[in-house]
């Protein structure tokens, strides 16, 4: 990748560049594609632009790569934003994001190397979850709230019943059965 933005003139090299290269089951390169030429400091790459390539060209994988002309090898929080929002994208599209390198004119970074890639693959942003996960985790939510509320009733019951109460106020209160207080 150093070679293909050397071929840059020295003017081109000054923009941030964004490539996206497309490999098979087998890490194979298939593609090597400018998705992106942007500014001194950034350049845009959105979802579609990058994966567009690898679903046309039946990419399993994908390694994303981009320059910074400052020459300084760190991923800046917006790299590793836009790292984090493809590898997400390309688990929807079943296309697997290996890694992502910032290069320069003198040296490289890996993501993965750094350590990068595994805090984003655990972290929760960006994610799609399934709407059956979604509604599962939703009413099991409302379950043990409802346990905990009959919890709650019945230690109330408890002290009522202790107290002398009768069934018909225990229920009133606890909205307990009559069956379930004489259990108590």
């Amino acid at each position: 990748m150093q070679q293909i933005l050397m071929r840059e003139n020295k003017f081109g090299r000054n923009q941030e560049h964004f490539w996206v290269i497309g490999l098979d089951n087998q890490n194979k390169i298939l593609f090597i594609e400018l998705v992106g030429l942007g500014a001194v400091n950034r350049v845009n790459a959105n979802p579609p632009d990058v994966f567009r390539m690898g679903i046309y060209k039946l990419a399993v994988k994908m390694i994303l790569v981009h320059n910074h002309p400052s020459g300084r090898l760190e991923a800046s929080d917006a790299d590793i934003d836009m790292t984090d929002r493809m590898i997400k994208v390309g688990n929807i599209v079943k296309i697997e994001v290996l890694d992502h390198l910032i290069i320069s004119e003198i040296g490289f970074l890996s993501m993965i190397d750094k350590g990068i890639f595994d805090k984003l693959k655990k972290n929760g942003r960006y994610q799609v979850i399934d709407r059956d996960l979604a509604e599962y985790k939703e009413m099991k939510l409302e379950i043990e709230l409802e346990l905990a509320e009959k919890k709650k009733s019945i230690e109330i019951a408890k002290k009522m019943k202790k107290k002398g109460m009768d069934a018909d106020t225990i229920k009133e209160m606890t909205g307990l059965t009559k069956w379930e207080i004489r259990k108590l």
